[in-house]
């Protein structure tokens, strides 16, 4: 075993044991999934110094599934979205997105990372060009598209967010909502096998967060495969096939949305489910 903890012979992804086995519990196994795995996380920890951040954490998300990560602040969440393509680096663990292992040495991690769009809670938009233009050039930069192939998938993605009679109009001449749209348009373009959503409306006034959840339920109706980590528990009452909750860096309890709101299991679920329905 390499000194990193992947495998010396064949590049192969993470394997290090936990540093105290007795840390990471038994995680619940989730219902059977319907469709073929798009993203298999098994194992995955995560340290920042001496802190512990993921603990175990094992994730398996099939085709066309939308699920919803749920757990108090500071839990883990965000950090396990980015370590699925590798904005962040596991400590240990193994990562497959549509048969690619996202932690082998060989992997050309820009081609796989193609596959996976993410939406931030920052809209992270070049101010000095249009929608058209910030969507059009992620084609351009990313996949090497020529102007105008790019420039017509880009109206294409900005008109399924509902924003194609905006698309020459500059970040500083839309809302809030309307620029996060605009990034959900510029990661869709890329044609992704599976969109990941950190906390897209936090940013947000309350009055323009509807728009964006209707663009991820329009995703939704298409057959877009998505991890969603967000405090929009209506949103995932009502859209998510699966809610997984997270604390201490483990998954807790996961299951349809009904068994997690409705009838929680766990006691960190129900404290959390309890907390957040009194808000």
């Amino acid at each position: 075993m390499a000194p990193d903890g992947r495998s010396a012979a064949g590049g192969e992804g993470l394997h290090r044991p936990p540093e105290n086995p007795a840390e990471a519990a038994p995680q619940p196994a989730p219902a059977p999934l319907a469709a073929r795995p798009i993203v298999e996380a098994r194992g995955i920890h995560k340290h920042f110094g001496h802190l512990h951040v993921l603990r175990g954490v094992d994730l398996v998300v099939a085709e066309r599934e939308l699920v919803f990560v749920i757990g108090p602040s500071g839990s883990g969440k965000s950090t396990l979205l980015r370590c699925l393509n590798r904005l962040e680096e596991p400590s240990a663990g193994i990562i497959t997105v549509d048969g690619i292992d996202m932690l082998d040495r060989r992997t050309d991690i820009n081609a796989a990372r193609q596959r996976i769009g993410m939406v931030f809670q920052s809209f992270n938009l070049y101010p000095h060009m249009t929608a058209l233009g910030n969507v059009a050039l992620a084609l351009r930069k990313v996949q090497g598209k020529p102007r105008a192939e790019a420039a017509e998938r880009a109206r294409a993605a900005l008109a399924r967010v509902d924003l194609g009679d905006r698309a020459d109009h500059y970040p500083g001449q839309l809302s809030g909502g309307q620029q996060q749209r605009v990034a959900i348009a510029r990661a869709i373009a890329l044609e992704p096998r599976v969109m990941l959503f950190d906390e897209p409306t936090s940013a947000l006034d309350p009055e323009l967060v509807g728009g964006v959840l209707q663009a991820m339920r329009e995703l939704r109706k298409d057959g877009m495969t998505m991890v969603v980590v967000s405090h929009e528990m209506a949103f995932a009452k009502a859209a998510a096939d699966r809610v997984v909750f997270i604390a201490d860096g483990l998954i807790v309890e996961q299951g349809p949305p009904a068994a997690i709101f409705g009838s929680p299991q766990h006691e960190r679920t129900r404290a959390f489910i309890g907390q957040i329905a009194r808000h």
